[in-house]
């Protein structure tokens, strides 16, 4: 069972990367996944949900609405975050982990499994 997250790097503000988490091992589909960050002597921080089909709704917090696009591919078993107009305090290492269910749902942001993986680092700075 595994996740492997790639596509971090060092960026300028403005810039966009995308993340993407290959998971194997399980059975894909049958989770909601969320991307997790987490920023140096910061807690962890919920970023972004998706369902298991990859359809309607998916959930962003706050800071990164209309910036962060969450995305999935059953298929090829990976997520993705396609990161636009990246900001200084987007900083973190970026981490994706499966939901304890198949839909996001209210309380999405603490419904992460312990199923995760080891990150990727994005780094945003001029």
């Amino acid at each position: 069972i595994q996740l492997a997250e790639s596509g971090g790097g060092m960026v300028q503000p403005g810039e966009s990367l995308r993340l993407s988490c290959k998971a194997s091992g399980f059975t894909f589909s049958n989770y909601a996944m969320i991307w997790v960050r987490q920023a140096p002597g910061k807690e962890r921080e919920a970023v972004s949900c998706i369902g298991w089909s990859g359809g309607s709704p998916t959930y962003y917090v706050d800071s990164v609405k209309g910036r962060f696009t969450i995305s999935r591919d059953n298929s090829k078993n990976t997520v993705y975050l396609q990161m636009n107009s990246l900001k200084p305090e987007d900083t973190a290492l970026y981490y994706c982990a499966a939901a304890r269910t198949t839909h996001c749902g209210p309380s999405w942001e603490v419904n992460q499994s312990n199923l995760r993986g080891q990150g990727t680092q994005v780094t945003v700075a001029s």
